[in-house]
């Protein structure tokens, strides 16, 4: 073992010479990887006598501890010399006029979902969400609605595309969010007071129609729940929402599959000089459509319509969004026009709260 002083020189040597990162891992594998020369030496002290693995076994780990550590400093140096030369070859000229910070603004439609949802938090309400791809089961099935109805056909609905011979049910991106409250009844049961936000699909597109569109749908079910409860809850909902405390609401009965009695609902308006004012004039305009909940429905999400009843209402987002912020065409929200978000867009640390109002 008299050569110990002529190898850690010769290695020591190689490691201060090493001039990147992948030489110095050859020297590193060379000398104290698996077949390296210091692992091959430390072979060697099986064939050795006790008495001589006592002196050659400490000086070997010596060594390539000293190995170790001599690695290690070079791996570290060259890093430092890697990054000196970064900072002398990337630098920043800090005496140029910086751009003007500018700050981002929120769409109407997530301030007025935002708005919506704290109203009926307040009013006990949960927020229920479920998949925009549907089977037609959910979509129309479930909801009291015939196979004959209008709205099942392709030219109102859009089905997506099926393989050929694929004989499971077809799905279709939903056309409301009304699958969410029956998926809701299925895993909650009752009773249940929710809403369901989201985005829906339809095959139409004009001034007040677009081909995707946002709407929001509530649904309260308990024992002895009536139409009355359903009137207070949307008057305590347009008197928040429109910030107007003389709210006058008018049903109309009508008619939808998935409600029995339905009631399409007007609020009071003013359209004097051109303009919209809520809760004023002798005006009606229609805001959304409502109803008792089908018993065919509560038996689809699993409930017994001899023991639960509810109300359900729906309406849009977009549409409400556009009376209350005085937006004109529906298409504009889709058209990713900055200057018309900078015109109607909203602080995006705006949070809307009950305490100090939803509006702006």
């Amino acid at each position: 073992m008299t050569d110990l002083d002529t190898l850690r020189q010769s290695w020591l040597t190689r490691i201060a010479d090493a001039s990147d990162e992948q030489t110095l891992e050859q020297v590193r594998v060379g000398a104290i990887g698996k077949k390296g020369e210091v692992a091959l030496k430390m072979r060697e002290l099986g064939k050795m006598t006790p008495e001589e693995r006592q002196t050659a076994g400490p000086a070997l780990n010596a060594l390539k501890n000293e190995i170790n550590s001599a690695l290690i400093a070079r791996k570290t140096a060259l890093a430092d010399v890697a990054l000196d030369e970064r900072l002398r070859t990337e630098w920043l000229d800090v005496s140029l006029s910086p751009r003007p910070r500018q700050q981002g603004t929120l769409h109407p439609v997530p301030q007025v979902m935002e708005e919506v949802t704290a109203i009926f938090a307040d009013l006990g309400y949960s927020v229920a969400e479920g998949p925009q791809i549907e089977t037609d089961w959910y979509n129309f099935d479930a909801l009291n609605i015939p196979s004959h109805h209008p709205a099942r056909a392709e030219m109102d609905t859009f089905y997506m595309a099926r393989a050929e011979g694929d004989q499971r049910p077809p799905h279709v991106l939903r056309t409301h969010t009304s699958p969410v409250q029956i998926r809701s009844m299925q895993d909650r049961g009752a009773p249940l007071r929710i809403i369901c936000p989201g985005r829906v699909y339809r095959a139409d597109y004009d001034q007040t129609h677009t081909p995707m569109f946002h709407q929001v749908e509530g649904l309260a079910l308990g024992r002895d729940i009536s139409m009355a409860n359903l009137k207070w809850t949307l008057e305590e909902f347009c008197r928040a929402f429109f910030d107007v405390e003389g709210v006058e609401l008018r049903f109309r009965a009508s008619h939808f599959p998935f409600t029995e009695p339905s009631a399409e609902v007007d609020i009071r308006c003013s359209w004097a000089g051109g303009q919209l004012k809520i809760g004023e004039g002798d005006d009606w305009l229609e805001i959304l459509g409502s109803g008792m909940v089908h018993p065919k429905v509560l038996e689809a999400g699993g409930i017994d319509p001899t023991e639960w009843q509810g109300f359900a209402f729906g309406m849009g987002i977009d549409r409400i969004a556009m009376l209350k912020y005085g937006i004109p065409d529906l298409r504009a929200f889709f058209d990713s026009d900055l200057r018309w978000l900078r015109h109607y867009g909203f602080g995006s640390l705006d949070v809307p709260t009950l305490a100090r109002g939803v509006n702006r």
